[in-house]
């Protein structure tokens, strides 16, 4: 076994976070990966590109930059630390510095390399180190381990045929590549599993995830080249009033008070998300990629030090981005990425102060598509099959038959004075066809159910109505079950549909009262 010497009360670097300038210390989990890490480099003795999974929270970039230390030291070989965006160049270099590592940031503004010999380390965005390289404008000597942060971005293999005689290191919450195309098993021999999310919860590395999920209709999303959702399609969906008032209304049933995140798919949404809130009298603010390096540093200093700050965004602080303090996460958005799924989940999972548990609220059908954040997944198995997974993805239309609409306490009270409210379409069907009578049947009885309740619970034919514009949202829910009985799930067919319960449902409500 190849041991890296790190002993069970080792400090590894300090950080001056603190007044005592107390040296931060290597959980017994990381010390774990970083011997199996180094196993692993010893055994294959650099002929392996090797990939390190560990959840969002779990601490990648104090393992790596351990495993740069020891690498200097014991191998009296240099090291290149790559990232995909700048904000990590600079968290990295600051984490590299408390590791006593002396690194250099090669940054746009960095033309040449005469003082090389000076570093052990260097960290670099794979743009501007690409561009130099090719350039020819430096040469890089002696870098013997490549540690690639982020290594699911598919950005980083164009920089592999530069180090062709280095170890290269991927590390990743999720080994999975961002281009179907570009699985990460084509750059990457072995997946080295870290601890799960579970178990770092169990072991209070981790808060605990509260997640509270609703049931939405997104068969007007449309899928993108990328194999996510449209930005357009979902600018549409989210903007719509009834969104709106279901994020407000879930904000305020779980997350009122508390310091939250909102991820969206689109600056519109965004900006949409912001008015909506500020209307209800909420501290919130907007940023997305748009907003200068002043603004953004501005508004993240207004959301670390505001206790009940709202702040909703687009994309731009799915990674870099690090506020412990942070209560919730909601996810304002539908993703058919398990990897935006993980990192925007991530952003609320770190412990602070008395902080173990934080609240998740989807908006998107994200947790029936993905299952639960903490829940148990074969990295190794997605790793190795990248496209058994992509196609195991459930779709919409499966996630939505399966939904079971459940009546609103508020609305329930409406319709107090009638002692069944539930209705089978299912059921219904299957007894028609037994009955041989046509399925039309099924609507009929539904409607004649609904008409029953307004009837029993109003007091005059415009009070009946009043109650009937209650039920649209479970008209909506029969009027697709019966259409997934009849095979006929197309948006138009499920809208004349609904619009057809409503008129006959309104119909018959004038003829019931005009009866009495």
């Amino acid at each position: 076994m190849y041991y890296c010497g790190l002993a069970a009360n080792d400090h590894i670097g300090m950080e001056d976070d603190s007044e005592n300038g107390v040296g931060k210390e290597l959980y017994d989990y990381q010390k774990k990966a970083l011997y199996r890490i180094f196993d692993r480099l010893h055994d294959d003795d650099g002929s392996s590109n090797l990939l390190f999974q560990l959840p969002t929270g779990g601490g990648k970039t104090v393992i790596f930059s351990e495993i740069a230390r020891r690498y200097i030291l014991e191998k009296n070989k240099k090291v290149m630390i790559l990232t995909h965006r700048i904000e990590l160049c600079g968290q990295t270099s600051r984490m590299l510095d408390a590791f006593t590592v002396k690194n250099k940031v090669i940054t746009s503004e960095v033309k040449d390399l005469p003082d090389q010999d000076e570093y052990q380390c260097f960290v670099a965005m794979v743009e501007t180190l690409n561009n130099r390289l090719s350039d020819e404008a430096f040469e890089l000597d002696n870098i013997g381990l490549v540690i690639i942060d982020e290594a699911h971005y598919n950005s980083f293999g164009k920089l592999f045929k530069f180090f062709a005689k280095s170890t290269i290191l991927g590390v990743t919450a999720t080994p999975l590549s961002s281009n179907v195309s570009l699985p990460m098993n084509e750059n990457y021999d072995r997946l080295i599993v870290g601890e799960s999310i579970q178990s770092l919860i169990d072991m209070q590395y981790l808060a605990k995830a509260n997640t509270y999920s609703y049931d939405l209709n997104l068969s007007s999303l449309n899928i993108g080249i990328n194999g996510d959702y449209t930005v357009r399609s979902s600018e549409e969906l989210y903007t719509d009033h009834a969104m709106q008032s279901r994020l407000l209304r879930s904000y305020e049933d779980h997350c009122k008070g508390k310091k939250t995140l909102i991820f969206n798919n689109g600056i519109k949404t965004s900006e949409y998300v912001c008015s909506t809130f500020r209307q209800a009298g909420y501290n919130i603010q907007h940023l997305d990629n748009k907003n200068t390096a002043a603004e953004r540093r501005e508004i993240l200093k207004w959301f670390k030090e505001t206790p009940d700050a709202v702040l909703t965004s687009v994309g731009i602080l799915t990674t870099g981005f690090d506020e412990p303090s942070v209560e919730s996460i909601i996810l304002n958005r539908a993703t058919r990425s398990l990897t935006l799924y993980f990192q925007m989940i991530g952003r609320g999972s770190r412990i602070f102060g008395k902080k173990k548990e934080f609240t998740v609220i989807d908006l998107g059908n994200n947790v029936a598509r993905f299952g639960l954040w903490e829940a148990y997944i074969n990295w190794e198995h997605i790793f190795r099959h990248p496209e058994m997974h992509l196609n195991s993805i459930r779709s919409d239309e499966e996630i939505q038959r399966e939904f079971r609409y459940k009546m609103p306490q508020e609305i329930r009270e409406r319709f107090n004075k009638s002692a069944v409210i539930d209705f089978d379409i299912s059921e219904a069907y299957e007894n028609a066809l037994k009955r041989g009578d046509r399925p039309k049947v099924v609507i009929e009885e539904s409607i004649d159910q609904h008409v029953k309740m307004c009837a029993e619970n109003a007091e005059d034919l415009w009070d009946a109505k009043d109650l009937a514009k209650l039920l649209e949202g479970e008209i909506e829910y029969r009027s697709r079950k019966y259409s997934h009985c009849l095979a006929k799930t197309t948006p138009s067919y499920v809208k004349w549909l609904r619009d057809e319960y409503m008129r006959k449902l309104n119909v018959k409500l004038i003829q019931e009262f005009q009866v009495v």
